[in-house]
Parts: C-alpha cells; sequence; structure tokens
C-alpha cells in the first residue's frame, strides 16, 4: 500500500508544479523558413517599460540563449530583438486566514479574513518580437505573465528573468 500511495502524491505534486509555470503564448509567420535566420541583434533604441537594470539582465540573458542556439549576434542582423512588459503592482496572494464560528440549530454563522504576507508583486507582461530586418516585418512573436516580489533582490530578479526567457526561447524556433 505504501508504493501506490507514494506514485499519487509523486503525480499529484507533478501536476501541481506544472501547472504553477508560467504559460508562453507564441504567434508566427508560417511562410518563413526560420532555420535561414541566423544572425540577430535589439533593436537600437529599446522603449521597454522597464528600468535600465532590467534591460540590461534580458539583454545578456537572450544573447546566451540564443547563442547556445546557434545564433549569432550581428551589425548586419536577419533579425531585429524587441522586447516589452506592462507591469502593475498588487498586494500578495498569499495570505494567512483568521476566523471564527458557530453552529447552532440549522444556522450557521461564520467570519473569516486573509491576512497579506510576504510584500507586494510586480505582476508583468513581457512581450519578445523578432523582426526580419530586411522586411521591417514581425516574423515571431511570444508573451508570457509572471510575478516577483516588488522588494526582490537583483539576484531574484535576475533567476526570475532566467526562467521566463528560456521559457520563451524553448519555443523559438518554431517546429
Amino acid at each position: 500500500m505504501y508504493k501506490p500511495m507514494r506514485l499519487f502524491l509523486i503525480l499529484f505534486s507533478s501536476v501541481i508544479l506544472a501547472s504553477c509555470g508560467a504559460s508562453v503564448g507564441v504567434d508566427y509567420d508560417t511562410e518563413k523558413d526560420f532555420s535561414k535566420y541566423i544572425t540577430y541583434n535589439f533593436y537600437p533604441e529599446l522603449k521597454t517599460g522597464l528600468n535600465e537594470l532590467d534591460e540590461n539582465r534580458i539583454i545578456k540573458i537572450t544573447d546566451s540563449l540564443l547563442q547556445k542556439k546557434g545564433m549569432v549576434k550581428s551589425d548586419n542582423p536577419q533579425l531585429l530583438i524587441n522586447f516589452y512588459s506592462s507591469e502593475y503592482v498588487s498586494r500578495s496572494r498569499n495570505t494567512i486566514g483568521l476566523g471564527m464560528g458557530s453552529v447552532g440549530r440549522n444556522t450557521a454563522v461564520g467570519v473569516s479574513t486573509g491576512i497579506p504576507v510576504g510584500g507586494n508583486e510586480v505582476n508583468q507582461q513581457l512581450t519578445v518580437d523578432f523582426i526580419d530586418a530586411s522586411q521591417d516585418a514581425l516574423v515571431w512573436q511570444a508573451k508570457t505573465e509572471g510575478s516577483f516580489k516588488e522588494r526582490a533582490t537583483p539576484e531574484q530578479r535576475e533567476n526570475y528573468y532566467k526562467k521566463t526567457l528560456n521559457n520563451i526561447f524553448n519555443k523559438y524556433p518554431p517546429r
């Protein structure tokens, strides 16, 4: 009986963890042969909606991930990369619940409240565009949503962007 319960717990945990990851939506030009795109660079003047530190993090991580795919950063690129973000701050969804209640003859009264813990969160939608430089045309786009603590350390922000961008670039090139 121990093994079936253990198997159930492993399966249940895997489903829960898989459902917690941010999903990535991708759209692309089905007429393009993406294997022909081997060089890239970023738009010279990005308007990302992010601070300069986060922009630099994203550029560094994107460079690393694309170079692992065999692409080369070039002054005369085939693809221009643009990325931008929209953000809003919300209260943490993690709460501690407190409640009181009583049950009497077919009646019930209850009072409960949630106290937020962990501080505010930055909710972010990140969009990455690949533009064919010779045609000035969007050929691939990915969007994802995620969140991190408003007071995240530089290391936590770096890890957030590594995970987010890795999820995005797992979808490139389209299959």
